[in-house]
């Protein structure tokens, strides 16, 4: 029996998928990580971030801005002639949710057992043998499957 072929994409996965899509576009630029870490402290106007960034104009900044907002990962909100921008944190928190923390156990384990190799826990050390054996079986073990 063949395995039951994966459903088609949706609308919703499909437009999902591309909200996704548009987050990690948006996070590719340093310039836009470093805008969200500046929004990170609290929101800031336009004029403030422009500030923080003397190599770039306040027009490639502004686009940095709207390439944030069609991720949603800025919100802005204008008074007056003040635009104010503000970070949004839930679509890092569904990347988070969708590809980080499926992968978390896996490395945590990964990590642990490195850990746990570094300082012998569940080893057995046997103080009696040279060191040189050791070698020796790790050699023995290598050769095992070969011809």
């Amino acid at each position: 029996m063949f395995p039951a072929e994966p459903s088609a994409p949706t609308a919703a996965s499909r437009s999902a998928e591309r909200g996704v899509d548009r987050v990690f576009r948006a996070l590719a630029s340093d310039v836009r990580r470093d805008i969200l870490d500046a929004l990170r402290d609290g929101p800031r106007p336009t004029g403030e971030l422009v500030m923080l960034f003397p190599g770039l104009s306040r027009f490639a900044v502004m686009q940095h801005l709207r390439v944030l907002g069609r991720a949603r990962l800025v919100v802005s909100k204008k008074t007056g002639r003040v635009r104010t921008n503000y970070l949004n944190p839930v679509p890092i928190r569904l990347i988070y949710e969708r590809w980080v923390s499926r992968y978390e156990g896996a490395w945590a384990a990964a990590l642990t057992s490195i850990r746990d190799a570094a300082e012998g826990v569940g080893t057995e050390r046997t103080p009696s043998r040279p060191a040189g054996t050791a070698r020796a079986d790790v050699r023995r073990g290598e050769l095992r499957g070969r011809p």
